[in-house]
């Protein structure tokens, strides 16, 4: 098949208005990172849902059904290794990507934040715009 120019533009101009109204969850326990993080997607069009709690984040996954999730590692109670393995875990959650926001930044993290079914892993502190430039990637990527 062999798309014009002007087909490939339109296409991309009709996938970039979707991800524009994009739900996306934020599981992270820092007050601070979550308003920064929210402010800024609401500023680029995203709804969205903020959870500072691991354990509510899933509930909230359930409920809300985002098209993507960013997630903290560290926080009390459930670590986002464990709060990312129950969402995968489950039919109404699986297939909701998950990028990893995180301040950890061994090899052994990022590993392991694949292994239990993230789709990108991004350290803190982070710049807004590329973490914006990412969400916009991932989102594209799941509706092509």
């Amino acid at each position: 098949m062999n798309l014009s120019k002007d087909a490939l533009s339109m296409s991309s101009t009709k996938l970039e208005r979707k991800t524009k109204f994009a739900k996306i969850l934020v599981i992270d326990d820092e007050a601070e990172i979550t308003e920064i993080v929210e402010t800024f997607l609401k500023d680029a069009g995203y709804q969205v849902m903020i959870e500072n709690s691991s354990v509510m984040g899933i509930e909230r996954a359930k409920s809300f059904k985002p098209d993507l999730i960013l997630l903290d590692i560290m926080m009390p109670f459930m670590d986002g290794y464990e709060v990312c393995d129950e969402l995968k875990k489950n039919k109404e959650t699986e297939n909701i990507p998950v990028i990893f926001l995180t301040g950890k930044d061994a090899k052994s993290d990022e590993g392991r934040s694949f292994k239990v079914g993230g789709d990108m892993y991004i350290k803190k502190p982070f710049s807004c715009d590329r973490l914006l430039e990412i969400v916009r990637i991932v989102l594209m990527s799941i509706n092509k």
